[in-house]
């Protein structure tokens, strides 16, 4: 991995630091400072990790893998170090869904983990005794099957309640979302169960920030928000890559970058002529955008194994996070207590 030359100062100067999954890979990393300014990254096996949450004051982090749920807790109170890091996250509890292909995650206002079930065509939620208790689905899904219709993927929260939601599609038949790739995208009013935005390309990532609903449009490689009275996709930047994954912190986006997909079913998408015609070619990675201009001013570049990313958040405060894994020793010998 490679930040672009301020992409540390930028880190520093923010106060924070990132987490961001690849399935393809089945990493989890984590991107801080070392104590002399240098990048840290730290990684961490979870098979077909994707989505990610993480509560405002980095205390929790949540994050969906190939049949579970996980929550992680940061251990160390701050001020305390471990190991050199200045936050230890512990898988401290977990929840077995069954492979549900599970993509956005957040908590909403009752503390209840929320999450997008594509497989199912939903939102739903955790359940002490079953894989997942329904809550919600488009009006244009006739029935709850195991059969990815149409690509349900993002979720955006309002007032700690599922507010908007992306899908590839309108499609009710099994797998059908897959012929409506460049142009069947949609954005769902969940209050309403309304179609607020139409004729997008893969959409992913919608966010409500500073009065916008933010998201991207995958299939175009662009980043830019919902126009809510118009039904329009208003783009503000492009990126050299299919977009998945979105934060914001002062001012700024972040944005995930994969590499175009080697599958045939990708290659008519419009984001190929895009970058083509730009000069240019697919990157995997992080790119920072400046919300007042559009500018993409600062980027992290992974090569190698990694070419597919998926969700990232922000850590506020955090400078050097780190977490367990399940393999090592490690994680049977720290220990924590609580206070009596």
């Amino acid at each position: 991995m490679m930040g672009t030359r301020h992409f540390t100062g930028w880190l520093a100067a923010q106060h924070i630091s990132l987490a961001f999954t690849t399935y393809q890979s089945g990493k989890v990393f984590f991107i801080g400072l070392q104590p002399d300014g240098r990048l840290s990254v730290f990684e961490r096996t979870l098979n077909r990790c994707m989505g990610m949450f993480a509560t405002p004051d980095a205390q929790t982090l949540y994050i969906s893998t190939l049949y579970q749920l996980w929550r992680f807790e940061r251990a160390n109170a701050e001020g305390q170090g471990y190991q050199g890091f200045d936050a230890l996250y512990i898988p401290q509890a977990g929840y077995t869904t069954g492979d549900l292909d599970i993509h956005d995650l957040a908590v909403d206002a009752d503390r209840r983990l929320v999450f997008v079930n594509t497989l199912f065509s939903c939102l739903a939620t955790t359940s002490e005794t079953h894989s997942f208790i329904p809550l919600w689905r488009p009006r244009f899904i006739s029935k709850l099957a195991a059969e990815d219709r149409c690509h349900l993927n993002g979720l955006a929260m309002e007032n700690g309640r599922p507010r908007y939601v992306t899908s590839v599609s309108e499609s009710d038949v099994n797998d059908g979302w897959r012929e409506q790739r460049t142009g069947g995208g949609v954005v769902i009013d969940c209050a309403s169960n309304e179609l607020v935005v139409r004729g997008l390309a893969m959409p992913h990532s919608p966010r409500l920030h500073d009065g916008r609903l933010w998201l991207l449009n995958s299939g175009t490689g662009e980043f830019g928000f919902a126009n809510l009275d118009s039904g329009r996709f208003e783009p503000v930047s492009f990126c050299p890559g299919y977009l998945r994954g979105l934060a914001f912190v002062n001012g700024y986006a972040i944005v995930g970058l994969s590499e175009s997909r080697h599958n045939k079913t990708f290659d008519d998408l419009p984001l190929k002529d895009q970058i083509a015609a730009r000069g240019a070619e697919p990157r995997c990675g992080l790119q920072v955008i400046d919300l007042r201009t559009g500018d993409n001013v600062h980027s992290l570049r992974i090569s190698g194994i990694v070419e597919e990313l998926y969700d990232v958040v922000v850590l506020p405060g955090v400078i050097r996070p780190m977490a367990l894994g399940f393999v090592s020793d490690e994680i049977r010998r720290v220990i924590t207590v609580a206070e009596e």
